[in-house]
């Protein structure tokens, strides 16, 4: 483990909620930064997403761990001069609140870098900042739809599909934070302050990139990026195969006992096996049944093809493979019990890492930020008293 995080002494004041925003931060945090997680006073909404067990669901803790919380009533002006004083102290404030309420609050972009010239200013939203659906809510599924991923992700059918996961603001988190990280080298290196619009629409549409190519290169009829490629059901479940190359594509059909198949010409080349994909899926799925998914990767495997298991979540985790790696740890979450981590590449896994194991409840952290910020006892249990602040 290394000596030094990147971002240790950096100060990230956090107004996120949900997902997306929330991800950017944890990774910051998790890679050394003070992440002060400021939320209303019953809790950021991404602690209500799923299954609840007591303040925390799965995504809250999956999403918030490295943080400190304070719960705020930012309605009331005790706490809005609370939340003024952790912003102006910040060298990043995320927020991710409809635009324009940051401004009608006081601490907008506008206002804290007139202060602090230095300042990261990181605001993640549905569709930006401007234009005219700038104040549309929307959620992950919502963005799905209008970016084109559902119909990217039909099934065989040709119906759209969406993703069971929350996979856009999962990858707007990360694209949120490698920006944050390149803002923060410039802030280092030249004193630079920056303004971050990052928006779920554009991080999902960069996301798929290469299929808004390939969608005007191919008329909106994109081809198969090469056959055979795909899932097919075995004896006992299903197995995925993925044979490029030619020599790839022979040794299937050996395994497969389709030698023939190795030496067709309407074979021979990627495009023609394109072309005739319907014949190959065919001849692969009828094989494949005939035999479960350990025996067919074996011989698979032995014959240098490249196929996978469809695993389940429980596979994943009992894999030998994933135990060598040690690619997940368990963690014991105050209230909530013991839940698998996957450890993220690059950064110590939760195992090695104390604060990486802990997810803050709501305003867990709200009394030693306030005695920071130099409140007496006596102003902190009349905040609590008031509902400013809830610990």
């Amino acid at each position: 483990m290394a000596e030094h995080k990147a971002f240790e002494g950096v100060k990230v004041c956090d107004f996120t909620q949900g997902v997306a925003g929330p991800h950017c931060t944890m990774l910051l945090a998790l890679h050394g930064a003070d992440v002060l997680k400021i939320e209303p006073i019953d809790g950021d909404w991404g602690r209500q997403l799923g299954g609840l067990r007591g303040d925390h669901c799965a995504h809250s803790v999956a999403f918030n761990r490295a943080k400190r919380s304070i719960a705020l009533d930012l309605k009331k002006p005790e706490g809005m001069a609370i939340a003024k004083q952790l912003a102006a102290q910040a060298d990043v404030v995320a927020e991710s609140f409809r635009p324009g309420v940051m401004d009608r609050l006081g601490i907008g972009y506008k206002t804290l870098s007139a202060a602090n010239a230095r300042l990261i200013y990181f605001c993640v939203s549905g569709f930006g900042q401007v234009g005219p659906y700038n104040k549309r809510p929307t959620v992950d599924s919502l963005i799905q739809a209008f970016s084109g991923m559902m119909v990217m992700n039909r099934t065989a059918d040709g119906v759209p599909h969406r993703q069971g996961m929350i996979a856009v603001d999962v990858l707007t988190g990360l694209y949120g934070f490698q920006a944050v990280s390149a803002a923060l080298m410039r802030q280092f290196r030249f004193g630079e302050g920056s303004y971050i619009d990052n928006s779920m629409m554009m991080a999902t549409a960069a996301f798929q990139g290469a299929k808004l190519m390939e969608h005007v290169w191919s008329n909106g009829k994109p081809p198969p990026l090469y056959v055979p490629a795909g899932m097919f059901k075995t004896a006992d479940g299903y197995i995925v195969v993925s044979s490029m190359r030619q020599h790839h594509f022979k040794a299937l059909c050996q395994v497969l006992g389709r030698g023939e198949y190795a030496e067709d010409p309407r074979f021979a080349t990627h495009d023609s096996r394109i072309a005739n994909a319907a014949v190959i899926n065919q001849a692969l799925g009828s094989a494949f049944p005939t035999k479960t998914t350990a025996e067919w990767l074996k011989l698979l495997h032995a014959g240098g093809v490249f196929a996978e298991r469809v695993n389940n979540y429980d596979d994943y985790m009992a894999n030998e493979q994933v135990k060598a790696m040690g690619a997940v740890d368990w963690i014991d979450e105050s209230g909530v019990g013991s839940l698998p981590v996957a450890n993220i590449p690059g950064l110590p896994p939760a195992r090695e890492d104390e604060a990486a194991r802990h997810s803050p409840h709501i305003g867990e952290n709200g009394r030693e930020v306030l005695a920071g910020l130099g409140y007496a006892e006596t102003q902190i249990e009349a905040l609590l008293k008031d509902r400013v602040v809830r610990i």
